[in-house]
């Protein structure tokens, strides 16, 4: 069993907190409004209240969960905003996708130190 000390210490910023509430049609994704609050609980009217939408997408290597801002003031708005979202989205998850390609490409394949001297060597080892 490990020590206590060996777990981190997770707290959360009570100058920074939101109540979530979440919207959905049940079929094309959901809104969720981050509502500032106060550490007692009670609106915080200094900071903006924020959108956040989710979807799924289904592609050939399976379904591709979407989460993404939304700028906007009022749910009516967010609502207005979800389809733009959800392409900036996609376009952001296709470019991690492209980046994480590259740099598996551009990875230096290097064999194991010694191959030719030992039985079984010569085995490529990636990084």
């Amino acid at each position: 069993m490990a020590a206590d000390t060996d777990l981190p210490e997770v707290q959360l910023d009570s100058a920074n907190l939101y109540r979530e509430e979440t919207f959905t049609d049940r079929r094309a994704g959901s809104v969720r409004r981050l509502t500032p609050v106060t550490p007692g609980g009670a609106p915080d009217p200094s900071r903006p209240v924020l959108f956040a939408g989710q979807t799924q997408l289904l592609t050939p290597a399976g379904i591709l969960p979407l989460t993404f801002e939304i700028p906007a003031a009022t749910l009516e708005e967010a609502l207005q905003r979800f389809p733009e979202g959800v392409r900036a989205g996609l376009e952001q998850a296709i470019d991690e996708a492209r980046e994480l390609r590259r740099e598996a490409a551009s990875r230096i394949v290097v064999p194991e130190v010694g191959a030719g001297a030992s039985p079984g060597g010569g085995k490529i080892k990636f990084p």
